[in-house]
């Protein structure tokens, strides 16, 4: 718990598909339906979802806590790349432009994995001829998941280097977590810095609901984080108010305490030992494998894992189970901590099935879309970039 912060004119050249099922060009990425993806037309994509509401096989919503705007982004997109993959995301921002910071990362960042994956060039009959033997003995899973890694390593340095550059992003002392699932088939490829997180709700050989963890909390306070940071200059100690909260500071100033030690922006701290790499993992579903939850911090402070699942799985209507979720946080924010302001929340759950509820009034009826919020959804361009602030909030 606790603050996050604390004091061309090139002709189109189309590259090969990697079995994927989908084109690249220089101007832009073309998914499955053969439109091209672009930053300008990410509104008119079908099958993305980026506010509270439902798609073919997800539920997504966020609910703004009482420490000012809704600092958290979450993405959906199916039919990414191809029919069969699937994009989600959390983005949890921190600072006094973190909002600014996870909404530039939802719309950029999936972009820039595609950018990836449909611009590596094809091989010559050479280093085809080359490699063949060694192709031979890797298996398909293999160069599937060697592939995602890359595709995550390079996006999120990209991602970052894009933040530092920013004319309208001011990222010197805010910054934002991530937390992404790509489903291709069987496959799960994840990629995530910072303490957001993903599970994955399951049956058991009894046919109980279990809880596994997908991703891990990246704190400071891990024994690799903090040698990291250590061996950077950066300093790992929590305040005597929040014995509970390990935070980065600064070597010779007690500021800013980043509660995290991986983030994209923050670069005060980026010489010091925080860093923008990707923690990658990847998992092959099962039958028994029921749903995937993401979420920010502000559910994972207050509920565990079991309990996620457990809503998630009790929840009357597929479409109301996000919310569901966040509504439990709400509650026991109040009861656990009701002097402390409840931290903003946003969860993703995908049903793996890809079977959702065929109402689709759920949300409408009851008033849950993104307006409800009151999340308060500003251009880049709508930014003053203030003096970069260093104090704890």
């Amino acid at each position: 718990m606790g603050g996050c912060v604390s004091k061309s004119n090139e002709e189109p050249m189309y590259r090969p598909c990697l079995g994927m099922g989908c084109c690249g060009s220089k101007m832009g990425r073309r998914t499955s339906s053969g439109r091209i993806v672009s930053l300008n037309n990410l509104v008119s994509i079908p099958n993305r979802i980026t506010s509270n509401g439902k798609s073919k096989s997800s539920c997504i919503f966020t609910q703004q806590g009482r420490k000012g705007v809704n600092q958290d982004s979450m993405i959906v997109w199916e039919d990414f790349m191809s029919k069969d993959v699937t994009f989600c995301g959390v983005f949890d921002g921190h600072g006094p432009h973190g909002h600014l910071v996870s909404r530039k990362v939802r719309e950029s960042l999936p972009v820039r994995i595609l950018s990836f994956l449909q611009s590596k060039p094809s091989k010559s009959d050479s280093q085809e001829a080359d490699k063949e033997e060694e192709e031979e003995e890797a298996s398909e899973e293999d160069k599937l998941k060697l592939l995602w890694e890359e595709a995550f390593l390079k996006a999120f340095s990209a991602m970052d280097k894009e933040l530092r550059s920013h004319p309208n992003v001011e990222c010197f002392c805010s910054g934002s977590t991530a937390v992404t699932v790509i489903k291709q088939g069987s496959n799960l490829f994840m990629g995530n810095i910072g303490d957001s997180r993903a599970i994955l709700g399951s049956k058991d050989s009894n046919d109980s609901l279990v809880a596994t963890q997908l991703t891990v909390d990246l704190k400071p306070d891990l024994p690799r984080e903090a040698e990291r940071i250590k061996q950077c200059k950066g300093r790992v100690f929590a305040l005597e108010d929040e014995p509970e909260v390990p935070r980065v500071w600064l070597p010779y100033d007690n500021a800013p305490g980043l509660a995290m030690a991986r983030a994209f922006g923050d670069f005060c701290l980026k010489d010091y030992g925080v860093i923008s790499v990707p923690e990658f993992s990847h998992r092959v579903l099962t039958d028994r494998d029921q749903f995937i939850v993401l979420a920010s911090d502000g559910v994972w402070d207050v509920l565990s894992n079991e309990e996620v699942v457990e809503v998630v799985a009790s929840a009357p209507r597929r479409a109301s189970a996000a919310r569901l979720v966040v509504d439990a946080a709400a509650r026991e924010w109040k009861l656990k901590y009701p002097t402390s302001k409840m931290d903003d929340c946003a969860v993703v759950c995908l049903f793996l099935d890809e079977k959702m509820d065929s109402d689709p009034s759920d949300y409408e009826e009851q008033g849950y879309y993104s307006s409800a919020t009151n999340a308060v959804e500003e251009s880049d361009e709508s930014q003053v970039n203030a003096e970069p602030c260093l104090q704890r909030n």
